[in-house]
């Protein structure tokens, strides 16, 4: 692995985490629901973050996590509901 973010796909390969056995955490029940699983190896720290029913896996790492979740809790996002 690269020391640029990893890829979803480069993660499983390199790391040897499949993930659809990872512990995703769900906002809800059903398709469409949002979920997030971590990964912690080494020195590094990746979330990553889908949506359920759907193949694309975004990958942040643990700085653009923090700066994500920041941003939420100051109300940056209220205008998108």
């Amino acid at each position: 692995m690269t020391t640029a973010k990893p890829t979803a796909e480069e993660i499983s390969e390199l790391l040897g985490v499949r993930l659809d056995h990872l512990a995703w955490r769900t906002s809800g029940h059903g398709e469409g629901m949002f979920q997030v699983a971590i990964i912690r190896r080494d020195e590094a720290t990746w979330i990553l973050v889908r949506i359920s029913g759907k193949p694309d896996v975004q990958v942040y790492s643990e700085h653009e996590w923090e700066c994500f979740l920041d941003g939420a809790r100051r109300g940056e996002f209220d205008d998108l509901v």
